[in-house]
């Protein structure tokens, strides 16, 4: 009974101890046995892990991309124009042994205050080297590339790996909104300005064109219309050639017809002449002149 009541507190204190000898590391997680602070082992692998109880702990850190946003920060492009910048960071922990060692028991709060920073420091330097306009422009992913790519030596020093860098918003300071928007409406009048002028000097262009082409137009019309005329009244005077050299007097006949219908006609006015007038030739017989 004695050795019984020995042994059961014995095993009891063997059974925690060996419970606490044993961890288990998650696949979403790294793992380090620190002996009085000191790293003595990395674990990595998912499974299970030993220590020594009251001895050694463990230390467990996140495995899985995590993501940082950073707060607003205010940049000067090359063109002196101040932009408020948004962005945010997709990261990892590529090295827990040397992310130990560089953040010690400050953690992954220590290590994203710190990340922060070098981010922040970065985005300056890149777009600090270039113009407004080529930040404000949908293709600015070289830009993104740079930053991170920038970040990646700095941060390799803390056991991190940037995974990724994305600008999510971009504007300009309020403070600067209103004498923005005042250029770009100026900007905007004076092109269309410009565009109107361009147009009224076209417009003018082409109703030129148009007269001269009507004018050209106009005067090759007329000039065939004289030409038919001419052969017209040609085919004419032949014609009453031909007849005045077939019938003489049929001729006159027409002619003095012809004249009585042009000058007796209502609305004319008075004639005054002899009744014996060679003109009334064809009113006193029908043989005219030869009577």
């Amino acid at each position: 009974m004695r050795k019984a009541a020995f042994l059961l507190p014995a095993l009891a204190v063997i059974a925690i101890g060996a419970m606490s000898s044993v961890f288990i590391v998650d696949e979403r997680e790294k793992a380090l046995v620190l002996q009085f602070g000191q790293i003595v082992k990395v674990q990595e692998e998912p499974g299970l892990g030993f220590k020594i109880p009251l001895i050694q702990e463990v230390v467990r850190y996140d495995d899985r991309i995590l993501s940082r946003d950073l707060d607003p920060i205010e940049v000067t492009p090359s063109d002196d124009r101040r932009l408020v910048v948004d962005a945010f960071a997709r990261y990892r922990i590529s090295d827990v042994e040397r992310f130990r060692r560089a953040v010690g028991v400050g953690g992954e709060a220590d290590a994203a205050r710190r990340l922060d920073s070098i981010l922040r420091a970065q985005t300056r330097q890149v777009l600090g080297s270039v113009s407004s306009n080529d930040i404000l422009s949908t293709d600015r992913a070289g830009l993104m590339l740079r930053i991170r790519n920038n970040a990646i030596a700095e941060a390799e020093a803390l056991g991190l790996q940037v995974i990724d860098v994305r600008l999510k918003r971009t504007d300009l300071p309020q403070s600067n909104l209103n004498a923005t928007y005042e250029r770009m409406k100026a900007e905007r009048e004076r092109e269309a300005a410009d565009e109107i002028a361009r147009g009224n000097e076209a417009a003018q262009r082409i109703r030129a064109a148009a007269d001269r082409t009507v004018i050209e137009l106009v005067s090759e019309a007329e000039r065939e219309s004289q030409i038919i005329q001419g052969e017209a009244d040609a085919q004419r005077n032949e014609i009453f050639a031909g007849a005045f050299g077939a019938d003489p007097e049929f001729f006159n006949f027409y002619r003095s017809m012809t004249a009585y219908q042009r000058a007796l006609t209502s609305g004319n006015s008075s004639m005054v002449m002899s009744p014996d007038s060679d003109f009334f030739n064809y009113l006193k017989s029908a043989d005219g002149a030869r009577n």
